[in-house]
């Protein structure tokens, strides 16, 4: 078997022996000026990256790094590899597993051993967090177990279980050597034709028409058609370093760990200790050799390099220690492994590591520079995640698109504010303790860096009991404190749940606004873009750029007359989802645009890349220029009447402008975002409090009250309207999600995806999106369903349940989630007549329990019950305006 040189944690590596291994696989020593691919960055990313292109015949590809090989922070590394994550971090890492076991079959000692792993819970909620991952995961095939203290002892014999609730024992954990998977990488991408070149500096980045062109560095200039920055704690600071900068929002963290004198246990592989991570203490424990390596994502942690102005290229001449910091860290690890006791407090070490600002991996292209890709941001665990992510980078550097979903972990989810340095430290202090906290849905909110981004109204409404969250740094209600008084200490989010919320009776009363009565919401965070005509239009020649474009862009005919509203999706060619949206049609070659909040970047690079070459259409960010107001319920109509000397009875899907109190240029639109009646009303920011201010005086005669955004979401997935980033991904057609309506296959222009639909409707769907209620469940008792849970058909797996809520109106609990036929059966086509099969038995597993549901394809049918019960308004579902098409001269 092949040695390599293995590196051990906090170790400084040996420069000499790094260089020797390197000049084994021939690292370059003159600058080359030409690669189609260059790297930065030769740690467990860049090598990854390279390995993988490589791999796949791309060989034409140059890593730089500022030093040499592996001598970041990539061997520092604990050199755990855990499955026991969240869907989609657990597809990364078992990509990096994989890779990892190739490398140990081709001979490489990369220290790659199967030792499994205990996962503690020393409270209720923790078990049931366990249980809620446990139920999720069971059906991939992946081995998990929940244990009891008594075997978790025998398990790991050193373990104090006397404070434990239980565990999940996860068989096929590993561990394995960052510093020797580095060099590995490098010898293999190097074996397949990589170039390196160590000691050079990235100076900047050089762009032509808004692509990467060359890069310059301390020792020349290379022409390239692709750059991926993987340069870790240096990657936002090299961002910066082009015209346009290019955004990556990571900042190392102080991260501490500890490595104990030997204690003479047995290394073989049989009798190898699992991992320990005892998530309510924020600590890991794993074997290392002979001795126990202990390491804390602490509560509250420190941002690295608060003391110089950039990180230093010599950056472990700067690593402080913190005995204050540190011992009371020491102090759970000896309540934990009491066998600690026995010995003198080691030096704990600090190694620092990319956080970011939600605590996901960051990959992919960037928004501001074609062909500018980014990989870093690791949170901790380098080598979890770095062969899956090279995979996917170079996958989408081949293919020109993404090859997995990407939502989660797209560069493009992030805007200016989440780039700045003071943000960020503040920030990186809370996201350390999340990588181990209980994330309850909806109810986990950060507590550093907020109020950046504020409506008009948010201080009126923090004075009326809003208690809120944040989107896109966006400050939102998430719902109203109805016992909170002027004068009191302002309400805050109370504890998470996973059973019903503790604030629900106040969600309750804003649903009783929305349904009876008015309910009034702050929708501010929207996106919203104007697509107008460009300097070089051509409505002259009698074309219309703009509609065109439109067209092309959008599934849906957005050719409808002026003053209308459409409702679609932009899709890519495999017929998913870009952007789900709402088109309104201000004049004949002008729209205006609302997208989700989390789209405000991701949207407007993709639109950007596909607008016209001759400049015939312009976009305009204006999401700051509005303050958005959902006016919901039966008695809105009333209510705007007052409001208004204009007739505010529009027609469904239309629009107009109008004077509103004294403000003029108000924009009426005649939907809500709750599929329920009622405006949205789109304010100039500085018209936002008179408004405001008018609606709810004149609204105390019809019952107004202000509702939060968590009862908008509820009331949503009641009415089974679709989520972006939810139901509606990169991966889900508008066929797949049920919303056919949204698409035209019939219009006489092309669009992206339109291929894909086409066959897709041909042959048939292989998934379809489902609304269940739950039956015989207890909501006063029982753990609810918020997202991620498996469901059954007759006992087989068939689909996972993409979000959750509290149906107000059928008085259920609703879940939304795509199902498939189970992998038992040979057809693999989804009908109706298979979703509704009078034999077909469907359940949820909530938390390892199983409750019966009863199935809906559409949202009538689902709201019948409520409809019987009482006479309340009419089910509200968005429809197309049929419009006459116009004569285009």
């Amino acid at each position: 078997m092949l040695k390599v040189l293995r590196i051990g944690p906090g170790a400084r590596p040996n420069t000499r022996d790094v260089v020797r291994f390197c000049s084994s696989s021939s690292s370059s020593s003159e600058s080359p000026n030409q690669a189609r691919v260059v790297v930065a960055g030769a740690g467990l990313l860049g090598n990854s990256v390279a390995y993988h292109l490589a791999d796949s015949g791309w060989t034409n590809v140059l890593v730089l790094d500022q030093s040499t090989i592996g001598s970041g922070t990539s061997h520092f590394g604990s050199g755990t590899i855990g499955l026991f994550k969240p869907t989609p971090e657990r597809n990364i890492i078992v990509e990096s597993l994989k890779l990892y076991q190739r490398l140990h079959r081709q001979g490489y000692d990369i220290g790659l051993r199967r030792c499994g792993s205990l996962n503690l819970a020393q409270t209720h909620d923790r078990v049931i967090a366990l249980q809620r991952r446990a139920a999720y995961i069971l059906p991939t095939g992946m081995q998990c177990e929940l244990v009891d203290s008594d075997t978790a002892k025998r398990l790991h014999p050193f373990l104090n279980t006397d404070d434990l609730q239980g565990a999940v024992y996860v068989p096929d954990d590993c561990i394995a050597d960052p510093a020797a998977v580095v060099q590995v990488l490098a010898s293999e991408a190097k074996r397949k034709g990589v170039k390196y070149f160590e000691g050079c500096q990235v100076k900047y980045i050089n762009t032509k028409n808004e692509r990467v062109h060359s890069i310059e560095t301390d020792v020349g200039t290379i022409n390239c058609e692709y750059f991926v920055n993987c340069s870790g704690m240096w990657a936002r600071e090299l961002g910066l370093k082009c015209k346009p900068p290019v955004r990556v929002p990571a900042y190392p963290a102080k991260h501490y760990y500890a490595l104990t004198p030997s204690l003479s246990l047995p290394t073989d592989d049989d009798n190898l200790l699992p991992c320990i991570r005892d998530y309510d203490a924020n600590l890991y424990v794993r074997q290392y050799d002979q001795s126990l390596l202990v390491g804390w994502f602490e509560r509250e942690a420190k941002p690295a390099f608060e003391d110089t102005k950039d990180i230093p290229k010599a950056w472990q001449d700067h690593l402080q220690q913190d005995s204050s910091h540190c011992a009371p860290l020491w102090e759970k690890a000896v309540d934990r492994l009491p066998v600690l006791r026995e010995l003198r407090m080691p030096e704990v070490r600090n190694s620092p590591d990319n956080f970011t600002p939600d605590g996901r991996l960051i990959f992919g292209e960037s928004a501001e520079v074609k062909n500018y890709f980014v990989a870093c941001g690791m949170n901790g665990n380098p080598l979890q995640g770095s062969g899956g992510v090279g995979k996917a980078l170079a996958e989408w550097i081949i293919s020109g698109t993404p090859t997995i979903d990407m939502l989660p972990f797209n560069v493009q989810r992030f805007l200016d504010l989440h780039n700045n340095r003071q943000y960020l430290q503040q920030r990186i202090r809370e996201v350390v303790g999340r990588q181990y906290a209980i994330l309850y849905p909806n109810q986990s909110e950060y507590k550093f860096s907020r109020q950046l981004r504020c409506s008009p109204l948010y201080s009126v409404l923090e004075a009326r009991g809003a208690v809120f969250g944040t989107k896109m740094g966006y400050e939102r209600a998430l719902y109203f404190d109805a016992d909170y008084r002027r004068g009191d200490p302002l309400p805050t989010l109370p504890d998470g749940s996973f059973y019903k919320p503790k604030f629900f009776q106040f969600m309750e009363k804003e649903y009783q606004a929305c349904a009876q009565h008015v309910g009034i919401i702050d929708i501010s965070s929207f996106s919203k873009i104007e697509i107008k005509p460009g300097v070089q239009s051509d409505t002259v020649s009698g074309e219309n750029a703009v509609l065109s474009y439109l067209q092309y862009m959008c599934a849906n005919d957005v050719n409808i007359t002026v003053g209308h509203i459409v409702h679609t999706g932009m899709l890519n060619e495999r017929g998913g989802y870009e952007n789900d949206c709402m088109l309104i049609r201000q004049s004949e070659n002008s729209f205006f645009m609302i997208s989700p909040s989390s789209q405000q970047t991701r949207i407007y690079e993709w639109m950007s890349r596909n607008l016209p070459a001759d400049a015939s259409v312009m976009l305009n960010d204006v999401t700051s220029m509005y303050t958005v107001i959902n006016v919901v319920g039966p008695k809105s109509t009333l209510l705007m009447s007052e409001l208004s000397n204009s007739d505010v009875r529009l027609a469904p899907f239309s629009y107009r402008k109008l004077n509103l109190g004294y403000a003029s240029d108000v924009m009426i639109m005649s939907f809500t975002h709750t599929g329920m009646p009622g405006y949205c009303l789109y304010v100039p920011s500085e018209y936002a409090l008179h408004v405001y201010d008018r609606l709810i005086m004149r609204g105390r005669d019809y019952g107004a009250r202000d509702v939060g955004t968590l009862t908008q979401r509820f009331l949503r997935i009641d009415k089974f309207i679709p989520f972006w980033g939810d139901e509606l991904t990169s991966m889900t057609t508008p066929f797949e999600a049920g919303v056919f309506y949204s698409v035209r296959l019939d219009k006489k222009e092309n669009f992206i995806g339109r291929q894909a639909l086409e066959r897709q409707k041909r042959d048939g769907l292989q998934k379809r999106l489902v609304l269940f209620h739950v039956e015989d469940i207890d909501i006063d008792k029982n753990v609810w369903p918020w997202g991620g849970e498996p469901l059954y058909r007759n006992n087989e797996f068939c689909g996972t349940v993409t979000s959750a809520g509290y149906g107000f109106a059928s008085e259920k609990l609703v879940c939304l989630g795509y199902i498939s036929r189970p992998a038992s059966n040979s057809v693999r086509t989804i009908t109706t007549e298979f979703i509704m099969d009078k034999d077909a038995v469907y359940h949820i597993d909530i938390a390892g329990k199983r409750f019966r549901l009863t199935q809906h394809i559409h949202p009538k049918a689902a709201m019948a019950r409520a409809n019987e019960r009482q006479d309340r308004s009419k089910s509200y579902r968005p429809t197309v305006v049929k419009e006459k098409k116009r004569n285009q001269s």
